[in-house]
């Protein structure tokens, strides 16, 4: 099982990024996915969060930080999360990681990471 994020990069207070975080051998569908961040001297907090599309349809949960700026969404097609994240500013500075949970059985997975830098 693999979840490899990329699309992390420096950017200046205001600009935009996406990340994309694609999973490998797990059934990606079956997990809720999440997007978790650390910034240097902090907890990993959570970010973002998408559950799988089950019986009550496909919900979303944000930090109360990033509401109205970031948008998470997944593509069960090709096995892939995304983080649109706009309006970015220097708070948003950290390593986002992502993350799948399939609670049924017991599986957590984590992707390595990938460093968002908001600096001007």
């Amino acid at each position: 099982a693999q979840l490899v994020e990329s699309g992390g990069g420096s950017v200046q207070p205001g600009e935009s990024l996406r990340l994309s975080c694609v999973a490998s051998g797990i059934t990606f569908r079956r997990y809720h996915m999440n997007w978790y961040r650390q910034a240097p001297g902090k907890q990993r907090e959570m970010v973002a969060g998408i559950t799988s599309d089950g019986r009550l349809g496909i919900r979303t949960n944000y930090a109360d930080s990033v509401k109205g700026r970031f948008t998470v969404s997944r593509d069960d097609e090709t096995d892939t999360l995304y983080l649109q994240m706009d309006r970015l500013t220097p708070e948003d500075t950290a390593i986002y990681y992502c993350n799948g949970v399939w609670t049924e059985m017991h599986a957590v997975h984590w992707g390595q990471g990938t460093q968002v830098i908001v600096s001007s």
